[in-house]
């Protein structure tokens, strides 16, 4: 890939037309000006794929807190996300994580085990299978 992208900027650096070259490779003009950009500052390496992986989360949950999340579960087996979130938050916590990513984290370490529901499932309602009658007329 990086050898198909070379020879475009060379046609581009070599004073071809950008709107030829972008017929020929099938690209568009950003693209393509991208590819030169990159290759005038990074040389060849710049013409490689990049990874479009996130290099950072910044809403992710700290490891000590996931961490403390844990523990707290481990020494409180019967507590659950609600407890443990009010602990946290006393414990005053620079930002005590949401019920739900505390539940996020205990499932995700095998914390949590599923329960029955603790009540009855309703049954569905009845149709009526009678023919709708269509208010509109024929």
């Amino acid at each position: 890939m990086a050898e198909y992208r070379y020879r475009a900027v060379r046609e581009v650096l070599g004073a071809a037309a950008i709107g030829e070259v972008t017929a020929r490779y099938g690209t568009s003009r950003q693209i393509l000006h991208s590819w030169r950009r990159r290759f005038e500052q990074e040389s060849m390496p710049g013409l490689l794929d990049r990874s479009r992986h996130p290099r950072n989360s910044p809403t992710r949950l700290p490891a000590e807190v996931e961490a403390e999340i844990c523990e707290l579960r481990r020494q409180h087996p019967r507590w659950g996300a609600r407890r443990i979130t009010h602990e946290l938050a006393h414990r005053e916590l620079t930002s005590a994580p949401w019920r739900a990513t505390v539940h996020r984290v205990l499932s995700r370490n095998g914390l949590v085990s599923p329960q029955e529901q603790q009540h009855p499932q309703v049954p569905p309602v009845a149709r009526s299978t009678h023919a709708r009658r269509d208010s509109s007329p024929s």
